[in-house]
């Protein structure tokens, strides 16, 4: 079965007052509560229309002034650091991470309970939406969030994937760049099913913990292969250290021809 299309929350249309209509009637709220209006209309603002938003737009939505909505905010950027924390840091869970972190378990059965829960916590129209529109415009969400993601899932997965490939030795080093594209692969493709629901408005399969698990099948399968095709590749310890040796040869020898070598 598929996902009907929820044409209601991926087609939202702005509605906004005529400029010659009646001033709306404010509700007066504590300041608290006030603030957190704001950023969750903020979250459906620039989820349906981007951050070419301007927020004179979105204190008309709301029904305050813009004076007002600078009282919380006074930028556009401090308001979009507040969205970024709303939507996307507090819905980060460090229990995700230990998911990850349980060597006695299979590299396979780890990576299918987190993305069993992270999927499913990512997949939602605001949080994609926002992460697209930002990585088009440049906002920064987008760079940040990413950079988190390689800390705590991509660069770990890349050092288990070449462990696998290569023996508990190869975990000593940092992964290369061609290794942490390989890790990106299964994240990448689990991804593609949100950007394929809330911006494609496409369909996408209603069980979605099957998806996960025949994608991570396919992706231990091919991903250690494809670390030992890249471990040939690699100059191995003893041949990094003697083309170092072999560089540093020439100049000793240079220094001990020098006839003022000792002064």
């Amino acid at each position: 079965m598929t996902k009907p299309i929820e044409k209601a929350s991926a087609t939202r249309t702005a509605r906004i007052p005529p400029t010659d209509a009646a001033p709306l009637r404010r509700r007066r709220l504590a300041p608290e509560d006030r603030e957190r209006e704001i950023i969750e209309g903020a979250v459906s603002f620039f989820a349906e229309v981007g951050f070419d938003g301007g927020l004179r737009e979105l204190a008309q939505r709301l029904g305050i002034t813009h004076q007002n909505l600078f009282r919380y905010f006074p930028t556009k950027e401090a308001l979009i650091d507040r969205v970024y924390q709303e939507v996307y840091l507090s819905r980060w869970q460090p229990e995700w991470e230990s998911l990850l972190r349980q060597p006695k378990r299979s590299l396979e059965a780890r990576l299918t309970d987190f993305y069993k829960v992270y999927l499913h916590a990512i997949f939602r129209y605001e949080w994609v939406r926002i992460f697209v529109f930002a990585g088009l415009k440049n906002v920064g969400i987008s760079q940040r969030y990413l950079t988190l993601i390689q800390a705590k899932v991509i660069a770990p997965l890349a050092i288990e994937l070449r462990s696998l490939a290569e023996g508990p030795k190869a975990r000593k080093s940092p992964p290369s760049a061609q290794e942490m594209e390989v890790a990106w692969g299964l994240h990448g493709e689990l991804f593609y099913l949100a950007v394929r629901r809330w911006v494609y408005n496409m369909p996408v399969p209603d069980d979605l913990d099957a998806i996960i698990e025949a994608a991570i099948t396919r992706f231990m399968q091919g991903a250690p292969a494809a670390m030992r095709s890249l471990s040939k590749q690699r100059p191995s310890v003893k041949t990094r250290a003697q083309a170092a040796s072999n560089l540093e040869e020439p100049s000793r020898r240079s220094r001990s021809r020098t006839p003022f070598a000792d002064g």
